[in-house]
């Protein structure tokens, strides 16, 4: 029987049609590229893993744009089938919990907004295999949910169950192991608008969860990456942020 996963399954469906242009999704991406890089000088990644692939798009990119050797790994099986669509090498079905590779497998063990869907409590074995699986000397990336009073409707609708703060999220990895490299959080000059959206507006409201990755008019998608995008210039020149909706974290194995 194939395992449907942690997150909402219907959500996969839109994060498959708006992951390539929508403007979180790029500007996310951006953020996370130009933290990486200088952690990327002087390394050969021979072997990578994304736990937690969801559709397989990321691993995609990572394959055609960097040339990585990369193992698409998902919990659930709706994800993969749009990984295998999409036509991503190799894809896994297993647990990030107890992943089914060996110890220090990979240069490079990248997971992207996984541990926010994991049962509280289990964060802290999928902190320890990402490790396990790393070689010594190699990088564990990690992008996830910040700060509880940012949940949402969209977060109800994907089955969010937890979200971080900067201080747990680096106290999680240097517990299995981890040194980490840098920790910030991300996506942080909307956080006035997050606050009073998430906050005020949606409990006025009180209609049931739904996505948030709802296409919007080109000009809106033009002006809500702005601020993303400014970030990533901001991250990428080294200066970390003070607060933020996402956190992410890069590490080198001990």
């Amino acid at each position: 029987m194939p395992m449907s996963g942690f997150m909402n399954p219907a959500e996969f469906v839109n994060i498959r049609q708006s992951e390539e242009t929508f403007w979180w999704y790029r500007g996310m991406r951006a953020a996370l590229f130009r933290m990486l890089e200088p952690h990327l000088k002087g390394r050969v990644i021979a072997s990578a893993l994304e736990a937690g692939c969801g559709t397989g798009y990321f691993s995609q990119l990572l394959q055609r744009e960097r040339g990585w050797p990369i193992v698409p790994l998902d919990f659930s099986g709706d994800g993969l089938r749009y990984a295998r669509e999409l036509g991503v090498g190799n894809p896994v079905q297993g647990d990030i919990r107890s992943l089914p590779f060996g110890e220090g497998t990979f240069d490079l063990a990248i997971s992207v907004d996984v541990l926010a869907h994991l049962p509280r409590g289990d964060e802290h074995a999928a902190a320890r295999e990402l490790a396990r699986v790393t070689r010594r000397g190699g990088l564990v990336v990690v992008r996830t949910s910040a700060l509880d009073m940012l949940r949402s409707r969209h977060g109800e609708f994907a089955h969010e169950r937890q979200r971080f703060t900067r201080r747990r999220l680096m106290d999680l990895f240097a517990g299995a192991g981890i040194r980490v490299l840098r920790c910030s959080y991300c996506n942080s000059l909307l956080l006035p608008i997050a606050l009073v959206k998430f906050r005020l507006w949606e409990p006025l409201l009180r209609q049931p969860a739904e996505s948030g990755v709802q296409p919007v008019a080109r000009w809106l998608d033009r002006l809500l990456h702005a601020p993303l995008a400014m970030e990533a210039a901001w991250l990428g020149a080294g200066y970390n942020l003070p607060a933020g909706q996402s956190l992410v974290l890069i590490g080198e194995k001990m």
